[in-house]
């Protein structure tokens, strides 16, 4: 795969954009050898996202607990946070949604338009979890490999949410956190409280017209007529 056929829109925050981009002064044969590798060690990155050139955070698997600080609610959400190697990172993320219960409601977040402060994201209201998850089976392509593509489930009675971001990092939300972490102790993904995530340092993502047109299907897949602000 030529990663630069499919270079684009990324994504950096205001603290990356204050900082030199290690990309800055690299030959382009350099910068397409960089985005071929996929491998680091055991673990594998998804097509979506690659690390900066000087590879202030290196790709690798574990979780780790954060915390979800909501302005708007005056509350705080624990969290666990998941890198997952590209072979079972959906299959996991599909176990995640077992605990919101039967029903759920389901957000897609994109940002195929480009850089903006916001994504765009649809919503989608009471979809019972089987008819779910063989949508997304569908997809699974889609959802592991477009780097402008990510999907929240969630279940407001239980105050529960499970994220597969564009990062491809898999973040669960609320109490309590131990089925969520069963999950991830069940298929050995180490406990690791210092794990850096790619996120947390420059990173760039990639996307591409096939990808766009299956976020299109998925979204009507999902009975997603109208955007909306989640």
């Amino acid at each position: 795969m030529s990663f630069l056929k499919n270079f684009f829109t990324k994504v950096f925050d205001e603290k990356e954009m204050a900082e030199a981009s290690s990309f800055e002064r690299i030959s382009n044969q350099q910068l397409e050898e960089h985005m071929d590798v996929s491998q680091y060690g055991n673990f594998t990155l998804t097509d979506a996202v690659r690390p900066s050139y000087d590879l202030k955070v290196t790709p690798a698997e574990g979780y780790r607990h954060d915390e979800y600080h909501d302005k708007e609610a005056n509350t705080v959400v624990p969290v666990v946070m998941a890198s997952i190697s590209k072979e079972t990172v959906f299959e996991v993320f599909m176990e995640m949604l077992d605990p919101l219960g039967p029903v759920v409601d389901v957000v897609l977040e994109t940002s195929h338009q480009g850089p903006q402060p916001d994504h765009e994201d649809m919503y989608r209201e009471h979809i019972d979890i089987p008819v779910l998850k063989s949508i997304l089976w569908d997809y699974e392509e889609l959802l592991i490999n477009d780097g402008c593509t990510g999907i929240a489930v969630l279940n407001p009675k239980l105050c529960q949410e499970v994220q597969f971001d564009e990062h491809k990092l898999l973040i669960g939300y609320g109490k309590p956190l131990v089925d969520f972490e069963e999950i991830l102790q069940d298929h050995k993904i180490p406990h690791q409280e210092q794990i850096k995530f790619i996120t947390e340092a420059e990173h760039v993502h990639a996307s591409n017209e096939t990808f766009l047109e299956k976020f299109a299907e998925l979204k009507l897949q999902l009975g997603m007529d109208e955007m909306c602000v989640y």
